[in-house]
């Protein structure tokens, strides 16, 4: 994969993304895969994750689209030059966006933000503290792009940046941030709102 700056970013032995980010492929029925199925909980292993190896079904027959067509942001470059492998920073930034819905004084006029998704290893769970991330979201935060921090499907909080705040702090929304089960309209719709927000 390139990077904007001509150099060459790999997994290499980086495999925490297939412990991190959930995966959903194909259909379950009361909780059991079918066949060709393939769906992981966030925060679970992959059973074909190979420590220090990669995935042991890559790229082979029954291979999910989802994770063939996925890469984090560190990977793909997008601003991370200064940003670690996930690895040894202990959280992936994904690169799919999401949205959350903020609200003011009134509880009927939210407005969506999009979030930039960064899954936490739960064995470092103040990784989202590391000073070339926070730097990275502050240069976000100025597009009005906030972060979720997520450690598993249940377990997130939302985190805004100086750039977006009006006293220069970060603050951090602790309350009502599953992970959403939404459509691929309901978020492409919400990310799109939130960017007309935005400009």
């Amino acid at each position: 994969m390139k990077r904007n700056n001509d150099m060459t970013r790999e997994c290499g032995g980086c495999t925490l993304c297939c412990k991190l980010v959930p995966v959903h492929h194909g259909a379950q029925v009361n909780g059991v895969d079918m066949p060709g199925s393939w769906h992981k909980a966030a925060g679970e292993r992959c059973r074909h994750q190979r420590t220090g190896k990669g995935c042991a079904v890559y790229r082979k027959p029954g291979f999910p689209a989802c994770c063939a067509l996925w890469n984090c942001r560190w990977l793909v470059g997008d601003g991370t030059e200064n940003l670690r492998r996930p690895d040894r920073s202990h959280y992936v930034l994904d690169v799919m966006p999401d949205y959350v819905t903020v609200f003011d004084d009134d509880p009927d006029k939210g407005a969506p933000i999009e979030v930039v998704q960064i899954w936490i290893d739960p064995k470092y769970p103040d990784a989202h503290e590391d000073p070339a991330l926070r730097d990275y979201l502050n240069e976000l935060g100025k597009k009005n792009v906030a972060a979720i921090i997520r450690y598993n499907s249940d377990t997130a909080f939302v985190l805004f940046p100086p750039s977006m705040s009006s006293d220069g702090e970060w603050h951090e929304k602790r309350n009502g941030t599953p992970l959403p089960t939404r459509s691929a309209k309901e978020l492409f719709d919400g990310i799109k709102r939130a960017r007309e927000i935005a400009t």
